[in-house]
């Protein structure tokens, strides 16, 4: 089946949802209200096709990926006739409102409107419209052709079938679906984040270690693990009689530091002392080129995992 998706807004994350549905074989056209952001888009997504050519995650020639995008001035073009609208304009309610207010209207009654919100439920801008059934939240991590996970959460008017025909589409693009059974702000991962950020930056504040000791406990520590299970599996192979057993002997431990927890109020002052130690490594001119080296390691890691699987594979078969 040829997918037609349509990706709105040309940024970072619409760039990367539009390298993410090219490379599964889906059509793309890609828009953006700003001329210069949709002129910068192709050459943009063919550097990145390139590096992931370089790493071994493509199956295909790298043209032929970017063949796949097309880019259109005008919304109704984008949106005329698709599967899906990735939509990922800027985080203001009253904006994502007018613009789904507009999809509602340009596209089949069929097709899902998904919008790559961070944090807004989708019933803060879809309540009023007449096809509200078919749309959601899809929110992924940036990048999304580099970090897989999606996370769908519908409002309390989107359809069991707008929510299963969404994960079967991303999962055929080839990223990994979770569903948020109802809504919640910041869904899933923003949450989990949210947590550890917050015992982070508290840990910070309160003078027990520096910002990159408390990086380096999370890059060379729980980062390791975490790259290939989760929280729950990682304390279900901790302890000899699995989760259970984990909770009987560090449960009192975990209920301790609940106690004693002090939460991060986002001073001004902490943040400008955690500002300052990272320019000191990092000068604000450099975050580009740095977030492209980022996207790199995790090219890397990505082919690391997919040799390995391929390794499992073989040896279980």
């Amino acid at each position: 089946m040829n997918r037609r998706i349509a990706v709105i807004g040309s940024g970072r994350i619409g760039r990367a949802w539009a390298i993410v549905f090219a490379r599964a074989g889906f059509e793309v056209r890609l828009h953006d209200a700003e001329r210069a952001m949709l002129d910068g888009a192709i050459p943009s997504i063919r550097r990145s096709v390139l590096d992931l050519g370089k790493y071994g995650l493509i199956d295909e020639p790298e043209e032929q990926i970017v063949s796949r995008v097309t880019t259109c001035e005008k919304l109704a073009d984008a949106v005329h006739d698709v599967d899906l609208v990735q939509e990922n304009i800027a985080e203001i309610v009253e904006v994502k409102r007018t613009l789904f207010a507009e999809l509602d209207k340009l596209t089949r009654p069929d097709t899902l409107l998904a919008s790559s919100t961070s944090g807004l439920p989708a019933s803060t801008f879809t309540e009023t419209l007449e096809g509200r059934a078919r749309c959601l939240v899809a929110h992924p991590v940036n990048p999304p052709s580099l970090v897989p996970l999606v996370e769908l959460c519908g409002a309390p008017w989107t359809t069991q079938e707008t929510l299963a025909r969404a994960r079967a589409l991303y999962e055929e693009a080839g990223q990994e679906p979770v569903t948020v059974a109802r809504e919640i702000p910041g869904f899933l991962l923003n949450r989990l984040q949210g947590v550890l950020l917050d015992e982070a930056l508290s840990l910070y504040a309160r003078g027990y270690a520096s910002a990159a000791d408390l990086d380096t406990v999370m890059r060379d520590g729980l980062g390791l693990r975490w790259s290939f299970m989760g929280p729950f599996e990682t304390i279900d192979l901790n302890a000899p009689g699995g989760v259970a057993d984990y909770a009987a002997r560090y449960g009192a431990m975990y209920r301790s530091f609940a106690k004693d927890s002090v939460p991060f109020d986002w001073s001004p002052d902490s943040i400008a002392r955690l500002d300052a130690e990272r320019r000191a490594v990092l000068p604000l001119d450099e975050i580009e080129s740095r977030s492209r080296w980022r996207d790199r390691r995790l090219m890397a890691l990505l082919a690391h995992r997919r040799a390995t699987s391929e390794s499992d594979d073989d040896k279980r078969s």
